[in-house]
């Protein structure tokens, strides 16, 4: 896994755009959670209030291990500085 330094400070909008461009879909949306799962069952819930919120790294490096994403996946999402 990165360390999370060289993750860039992420928006929400930014990381659900990263979430559906590696095929994750919203499922459901209960308040400022929404869960999204990807084909192959992976499972992620991202909360937030606004698009333009930023994670803290704890946070962000949680959604990234749920995405099951590698430091390859987060280099061609172009998450990466």
């Amino acid at each position: 896994m990165m360390t999370l330094p060289q993750i860039k400070k992420l928006t929400a909008r930014e990381l659900v755009k990263a979430l559906k461009k590696d095929g994750f879909k919203c499922t459901t949306q209960k308040g400022g959670h929404l869960i999204f799962r990807h084909p192959d069952n992976r499972r992620v819930t991202i909360a937030y209030h606004h698009s333009g919120d930023t994670f803290p790294p704890k946070t962000l490096n949680n959604i990234i291990q749920d995405a099951g994403w590698t430091e390859e996946d987060l280099k061609k999402l172009g998450l990466v500085k």
